[in-house]
């Protein structure tokens, strides 16, 4: 193996060691503090604020069994961290905008690659897949 690849593999590495740190109570308060409004505190699509929002919030309890039973965790991140903005918020998600910014954590999504976004983006999709519906 040349440098090059050795190289480009231990940055992989490192990177699966950085999909390691989720924290499922940071991404619970993180989802109470900036989601609660519209999803509702058990994530079902009717918080207060779902009324006046161009479309109904998503009943975040069923992102996996809307998905084949497999949590779209690629799909979750772009919407949250802004790469696939959502109109129903008023403007493109987040609209908490710089605290859903920054990249440098890794994350595995569910075909086993990695994708890089920020820790409360991870600690969040992490809670979300802790209140997937059986």
């Amino acid at each position: 193996m040349d440098r090059k690849t050795c190289a480009l593999v231990l940055g992989v590495l490192a990177c699966t060691e950085a999909a390691q740190a989720e924290d499922i109570a940071e991404g619970r308060e993180v989802f109470e503090t900036y989601c609660t409004a519209c999803h509702g505190m058990e994530g079902r699509g009717n918080g207060p604020m779902s009324a006046i929002l161009t479309l109904l919030p998503v009943d975040l309890t069923r992102l996996s069994v809307e998905n084949g039973g497999v949590f779209p965790t690629r799909r979750v991140v772009a919407r949250i961290d802004g790469r696939d903005p959502l109109v129903a918020h008023g403007s493109p998600m987040p609209v908490f905008g710089e605290f859903f910014e920054g990249k440098g954590v890794a994350m595995r999504i569910e075909n086993g690659a990695t994708l890089m976004t920020s820790q409360p983006v991870v600690d969040l999709v992490t809670y979300l897949k802790s209140i997937q519906a059986p």
